[in-house]
């Protein structure tokens, strides 16, 4: 029954008219013993929210990759629901509510318990396109999408069939509009309408269709995957943020060296990353780069896969290594030192990536200090291996270290030398560094030999000791 309250802010909020001459039709209806979900996967809080919204009256499913997942017996690790109900009244019914997004306004409803806050994506049934007015762009991109409107037509706006799908928990039933639940039997990602024409309202779903199809094990039917590389022009167009918030997606799908296949066979690499135009376009050229982002891009993989957290900042610094050691490379052979040489292809590696997908500055600031922390490896004497243990990045740079140790770059004795030396104790470390300084020797120039400080005049303050 609807209290008195809710009534009010319906009087208060009326619904945009929705759209229902446009309706695509009755939905094929699934029963539970035919779908299979299993209840113990889905999120309490996505389940209060549909709940919540459908005792004030309103229609509310779990939708889209959602579903997808709890029908193939994933966990799913994000949940979005979809309503009858406008953003303001949804955003009205919870406390920790709050409205986002410009292009297509939603709400975030925010849980907070033992672990870290949830958050439900609740979005608002959209119109189909010819009911949208003069929100789209002439080369067909959607610029604004806040007209509502029915189930069928939301239905009928999603990318892919298998996303396409509605799951109400208090019927454990779920409404299946365009055969998704039959693709998913046939491993099939097909698009739902004309492929051509969805992807340029909406560019970013060819890079999500790569990426589905990497994650699911899917094939792309042959319709939706023809246009790709004809329209992959059009991601050009796309908000660098969006893009990139996309591509990290992609990265960290738990199959990104899958996935960044898939954009090679569907010819959208280039001018996302430089690295990828080098390593996927140069073949055998490029064998030991190729094995030290196989190898970084597989780590990635299996943590995220194992639940646990990986560094965007150290995924990009892995992805740009190998243009970054050509270009310091090259900075060296033209005389420069090699901290300069360096820092010059610190600064022209990332200038050449900012021509295409662009990286936020947060996570240049990572990927700097891990490249800046490699050489630091290499003095294992003194008071340096102590001063780099310190550093907030230490441990990112250490495993990119142990990367490299990995695929022959750098000599794995110096990758074994600094495991060992974090496990030791005080006596321990002494012993290596000692030993470290046996092996390099007492050649000219080496770490061990400090410089002798220059007697300061009687007027001046002691020069500072040298980084």
């Amino acid at each position: 029954m609807i209290t008195k309250f809710i009534k009010r802010i319906l009087r208060r909020d009326p619904m945009v008219k929705h759209t229902q001459a446009n309706h695509t039709g009755a939905p094929k209806r699934i029963p539970k013993k035919a779908h299979r979900i299993d209840p113990h996967l889905l999120s309490k809080n996505a389940v209060k929210v549909t709940h919540t919204l459908q005792q004030a009256g309103f229609e509310a499913f779990i939708v889209g990759g959602a579903v997808r997942d709890l029908a193939l017996g994933i966990g799913p690790k994000d949940f979005d629901v979809a309503t009858n109900a406008t953003p303001d009244q949804v955003q009205r019914l919870f406390r920790k509510a709050r409205l986002i997004g410009r292009r297509f306004q939603i709400v975030h409803v925010t849980f907070f318990g033992k672990g870290h806050p949830e958050i439900i994506e609740v979005s608002t049934f959209r119109a189909l396109l010819d009911n949208a007015g003069d929100h789209v762009a002439e080369s067909g991109r959607i610029l604004r999408d806040n007209v509502w409107g029915s189930q069928g037509e939301d239905a009928a706006r999603r990318d892919f069939t298998i996303n396409a799908m509605y799951y109400d928990p208090s019927s454990e039933t779920v409404l299946d509009y365009h055969g998704g639940m039959a693709d998913m039997q046939k491993k099939t990602l097909r698009m739902i309408g004309d492929p051509a024409k969805r992807y340029r309202e909406d560019p970013i779903r060819m890079l999500r269709a790569i990426r589905f199809a990497a994650k699911t094990g899917f094939t792309l039917d042959t319709a939706t995957r023809a246009p790709i590389a004809e329209l992959g022009d059009l991601l050009q167009d796309v908000p660098s943020a969006r893009l990139f918030d996309e591509i990290l997606k992609l990265l960290m799908s738990g199959y990104s060296w899958a996935a960044i296949q898939g954009l090679r066979d569907a010819g959208l690499h280039h001018g996302l990353l430089p690295l990828l135009d080098h390593i996927l376009d140069s073949g055998e050229g490029s064998r030991d780069a190729n094995d030290f982002v196989k190898l970084a891009l597989a780590n990635t993989d299996q943590r995220i896969q194992s639940g646990k957290s990986v560094s965007a900042g150290f995924l990009f610094a892995t992805l740009l290594w190998p243009d970054l050691l050509k270009n310091w490379k090259a900075n060296i052979a033209k005389g420069v030192s090699n901290i300069a040489a360096l820092n010059s292809a610190m600064d022209d590696t990332i200038a050449t990536q900012s021509s295409g997908m662009t990286i936020q500055r947060r996570f240049e600031t990572d990927m700097c200090e891990i490249w800046s922390m490699q050489p630091r490896f290499e003095k294992r004497v003194g008071r340096y291996p102590f001063r780099l243990i310190e550093s907030p990045r230490f441990r990112a740079g250490y495993d990119f270290m142990l990367l490299r140790c990995a695929t022959g770059e750098q000599n794995p004795s110096i990758g074994q030398w600094w495991t060992d030396f974090i496990a030791a104790d005080p006596a321990g470390q002494e012993a290596l560094m000692t030993a470290a300084k046996t092996e390099l020797g007492s050649s000219a120039g080496s770490p061990t030999k400090r410089r002798r400080r220059r007697k300061p005049k009687s007027d001046s303050p002691p020069e500072p000791e040298a980084a």
